[in-house]
């Protein structure tokens, strides 16, 4: 059973295999990762991905990483997330949360964390986990879209009308995240495929209006690599708490967006 402090996340939880395609889908030409390796080296390094979701970018991270361990709430996303890495040694997928991961201190190189959790302030025990489980020098990147970006950013402002883009980029910042952008292009087989996304993405109005406005089977999203170094002494002031930039979810539960959670 899923712990109730855990905000459930209604596109991965309800439509897994659509959720599948999504990802397929997303980053199509592979600029979210190419971003991310020109700005963290992972060789040789021990990761955490946060939020793992059914594992999906697992297997990339082994490609180049000595260890990998996916962490996620949900128990039939950790059982889907271990069968897809069943037959790769250095992963692990660990059942727990942003607030409280599983894995002991100073233990990871990257931490990693793409669509989940951290949306802005009440995010703050998961910023010091990851603080926690960092070793000096290490690296914290948080991936969330860019709602300041049409027309996907319009869309999910939309459904989320609490969610300020802004705000949630000076959040950041005052953490000691330097910010970088990225345009991708999600890129689907067929229409269908790409109605459904859009569908489990968004509420109907909302998924109704992006359809509408989606002519072709692509849709370019702007996304945001939020990074941050672990001091190299341990001990610094790992992050502080900001004024209301946003409004404040209760700061001991997984965060959303709205009612509709992107991970």
């Amino acid at each position: 059973m899923t712990d109730r402090a855990v905000l459930a996340s209604p596109n991965i939880w309800n439509w897994p295999d659509i959720y599948e395609r999504e990802n397929e889908a997303i980053d199509a030409d592979g600029a979210v990762w190419a971003a991310l390796a020109a700005q963290v080296d992972w060789c040789g390094a021990d990761v955490i991905d946060i939020g793992c979701g059914d594992g999906f970018h697992l297997p990339q991270f082994a490609r180049r990483a000595r260890s990998v361990v996916g962490v996620e709430p949900h128990p039939p996303l950790v059982v889907r997330a271990r069968r897809r890495v069943c037959d790769l040694p250095a992963v692990q997928v660990r059942a727990g949360c942003a607030q409280q991961l599983p894995i002991p201190d100073c233990s990871v190189d990257l931490a990693h964390a793409r669509i989940a959790y951290f949306f802005g302030p009440g995010c703050e025990p998961g910023l010091a986990e990851a603080h926690r489980v960092l070793r000096p020098g290490g690296n914290f990147v948080i991936i969330d879209l860019d709602g300041s970006q049409p027309p996907y950013g319009q869309w999910l402002c939309a459904a989320a009308p609490r969610y300020r883009p802004a705000a949630v980029e000076a959040f950041f910042a005052a953490q000691g995240f330097d910010c970088r952008r990225v345009d991708t292009v999600w890129r689907f087989r067929d229409r269908r495929e790409l109605e459904d996304v859009l569908r489990i993405e968004f509420p109907p109005k909302v998924a109704a209006r992006a359809i509408a406005q989606t002519a072709s089977l692509t849709i370019p999203v702007r996304y945001r690599l939020h990074i941050r170094r672990a001091p190299f002494l341990r001990g610094m002031q790992p992050y502080r708490r900001c004024g209301d930039l946003i409004p404040r979810a209760d700061p001991g539960r997984e965060r959303s967006l709205g009612q509709w959670t992107l991970r």
